[in-house]
């Protein structure tokens, strides 16, 4: 029998008084994507994150007054995993509706506030970013944003970019990089310019500088659209999609990222423990980047025909 566990549990008692509290800890478990199994008992799927998340939550409920354990769980009976998977994808899936619903109302009203459009871009992101199984309706939360966005600028669809108009110039993107803006990087190293530059900043948005291309920002050149990750959006706008292992290394890349199960991909979770063992490893940014473009290499090279 498999003796590791798949669960963490958070077993709290908290006392009538402060009333704050419980509210607090309510929020706190709401943010860290944690579902009740029972009453004041809550799980997450085993990691070390999610470790280090409940034993902050623990500690704080103690100088609160209250009482709480963290343990290490298997289900072996009133509970299936995959009966606690549903949970965690139902909840997420009622996020992903409500963003949707928002930004349908946002359509349906005209000229929506960029503030809210904003708004609603950030609870997409944390809902994906609590999206451990997969849920549904990512997608269609996606569409329903897009469609909140002005016309594509210049540049934007139409013609694929030659690369030598992309060469020289420094690729901006958010710190703390992870499978998307790993292999956009390896991408624009590979195919665009072996020389290129990478600067990595803190939060979505960044004012462009000369000789700046922005990229899986906010506003950024290359990033989302239209239910594609930034890697996807690169392979369409250089014009590389004929490449069919190129496509495959997308594939894969849009499943781990955007999780909604499009493509399918069967290498999509050995890949995914490879850029996690990556980010443990390397918390800086130029050396996930390297690490990266050889695990992309591989990859790449392992579906392109013999010869070719």
């Amino acid at each position: 029998m498999d003796s590791e566990a798949r669960w963490l549990l958070l077993i709290h008692q908290l006392p009538p008084k402060p009333a704050y509290l419980r509210v607090k800890v309510w929020r706190r478990l709401q943010r860290l994507g944690a579902v009740a199994v029972k009453n004041s008992v809550y799980v997450l799927p085993a990691s070390e994150q999610a470790r280090e998340d409940f034993e902050w939550l623990l500690r704080e409920i103690g100088e609160g007054g209250g009482d709480a354990v963290v343990c290490e769980a298997r289900f072996a009976g009133g509970l299936t995993d995959e009966e606690v998977e549903e949970m965690f994808r139902d909840a997420r899936s009622a996020d992903y509706a409500q963003v949707a619903e928002a930004a349908r109302a946002l359509a349906a009203a005209g000229d929506p506030p960029e503030a809210e459009v904003e708004r609603l871009k950030r609870r997409l992101h944390e809902a994906a970013a609590l999206d451990f199984f997969a849920a549904p309706g990512r997608s269609e939360a996606e569409a329903a944003l897009a469609a909140l966005e002005p016309a594509p600028a210049a540049g934007r669809g139409g013609a694929p970019l030659p690369p030598e108009s992309l060469r020289g110039k420094t690729w901006v993107t958010r710190r703390g990089v992870y499978v998307d803006r790993m292999a956009s990087a390896w991408l624009v190293r590979r195919f665009v310019d072996p020389d290129a530059q990478f600067r990595f900043v803190a939060g979505r948005r960044h004012r462009a500088a000369e000789g700046e291309v922005r990229f899986d920002m906010f506003d950024g050149e290359f990033t989302h659209e239209g239910g594609r990750c930034t890697c996807e959006v690169l392979l369409e706008r250089l014009g590389l999609e004929g490449d069919a292992a190129l496509r495959a290394v997308a594939e894969i890349v849009h499943d781990l990222d955007l999780k909604d199960g499009r493509f399918g991909r069967p290498e999509a979770p050995g890949v995914e423990r490879l850029v996690a063992g990556i980010a443990r490893a390397h918390a800086g940014d130029e050396a996930r980047l390297e690490r990266g473009a050889a695990l992309f290499d591989a990859l790449y090279e392992s579906f392109r025909e013999p010869g070719a």
